[in-house]
């Protein structure tokens, strides 16, 4: 299933957390610094905070690969979530 959200559409906490809900992996890029959230990290706030960008909203581009969400842009992480 595939789902385009546009961009006028401003995604934010509320949605970081609903997104994460069906994931067991969360892939963030911010740079060249990537983290990565499993387990018990993806029901924290951390994990929300990082999805967020300095205005509050999502970070872009967001994608979901199965049950890995990757947010922000990384060749290495997409590589890892597409495997």
């Amino acid at each position: 299933m595939t789902e385009t959200v546009p961009a006028s559409r401003k995604l934010q906490g509320d949605d970081a957390r609903a997104l994460l809900k069906g994931a067991s992996r969360l892939l963030v890029a911010k740079g060249k610094k990537l983290q990565t959230f499993d387990g018990a990290a993806l029901k924290g706030d951390d994990a929300v905070a990082a999805m967020l960008g300095p205005t509050g909203n999502l970070r872009a581009p967001t994608a979901k690969v199965g049950k890995t969400l990757v947010v922000g842009f990384s060749e290495d992480a997409y590589r890892e979530a597409l495997g």
